[in-house]
């Protein structure tokens, strides 16, 4: 069958179509996304501003017309951390089904670390024993862990890059800023910590998603074009390395790097000083990125109630 996955998320609005099989690996058919920002189209009051749901709404609408020219027999929508932090979500999203016909659902921070440790899981298997997963959005950072499918803990802070660019947005910030900036984060990272840490040392420590990916490429890993299956490290020690350059660029600097997009340049230092607190606090050397994230784990978890409901139906 062919499913669209349309994933509204804190930086980007992404349909992604795939020929889904149970038991197969969901095969990508079609991509279309578009820069969103919404974790930045928020009110002093914590609210979607009408420019973000305009922006949301009008996507939304292009995205169906691109599902029906694809031949989408099911669309999956779902929001996460800026819709779901918003206090006016709900209007929002009414405001888009009135207008568009789409349904968005709002994903919690715990489903979608889940979610996504399942994609993870299934990328790499098994063999790969007790896996630690980071997840660092526009809006949230997402932990998980665990040994099966579905992990032993799993959790969302409000540590997303585009949120924590936002305090210093529009200017660079000074070095007391980014001290309390690395302060603030490790504190969130650390309070749960625990919940991860008590389990022992994971088998394999893994990435997902855009930010991460490109701290990776910015820190050496090989590019998109070498093909998915090429094993992608994030070492502690050069991104630790790259924070203090970071620190110094302009945001035009910022994306002349290898795998930096122009409407995330500004985000790649709170990201930076993210992944640097995830690897100290769970004493990682290394994170390996791993191709599939949220959208794949929506896609996979569908799939196995499709095949459940087949099964009982036999």
């Amino acid at each position: 069958m062919r499913l669209g996955v349309l994933d509204i998320g804190s930086n980007t609005g992404h349909l992604l179509v795939v020929d889904a099989l149970g038991g197969g690996a969901p095969l990508p058919a079609s991509s279309f996304k578009q820069p969103l920002r919404l974790a930045e189209h928020l009110d002093d009051g914590g609210a979607i501003t009408d420019a973000g749901r305009d922006a949301l709404t009008r996507f939304t609408d292009d995205a169906v017309h691109v599902a029906e020219d694809r031949g989408v027999s099911e669309m999956l929508a779902f929001a996460t951390s800026a819709v779901r932090d918003a206090v006016n979500s709900q209007e929002v999203l009414d405001y888009v089904a009135e207008h568009t016909g789409v349904t968005i659902d709002v994903l919690p921070g715990e489903d979608e670390a889940r979610l996504t440790f399942l994609a993870v899981r299934r990328w790499f298997g098994w063999s790969a024993g007790r896996l630690a997963l980071f997840d660092i959005g526009g809006g949230s950072l997402e932990l998980a862990g665990g040994e099966d499918e579905s992990p032993d803990v799993a959790w969302s802070l409000p540590l997303g890059a585009a949120r924590l660019a936002s305090t210093y947005q529009g200017h660079t910030p000074d070095e007391e800023e980014l001290r309390e900036l690395r302060r603030t984060i490790r504190a969130e990272i650390a309070r749960n910590a625990g919940l991860m840490l008590r389990s022992g040392a994971p088998d394999k420590a893994v990435a997902t998603s855009k930010t991460f990916r490109s701290l990776a490429r910015i820190c050496g890993a090989a590019s998109r074009g070498e093909g998915q299956r090429v094993q992608r490290l994030l070492p502690l020690a050069e991104i630790r390395s790259w924070i203090p350059k970071l620190a110094e660029m302009s945001v035009e600097q910022l994306s002349a790097l290898p795998g930096v997009s122009g409407s995330r340049a500004h985000q790649m230092l709170p990201g930076a000083l993210v992944a640097e607190a995830c690897m100290d606090i769970f004493d990682l050397a290394a994170l390996e990125i791993c191709p599939w994230a949220l959208r794949e784990g929506i896609i996979l978890e569908r799939l196995d109630q499709i095949s459940v409901r087949g099964a009982g139906a036999a």
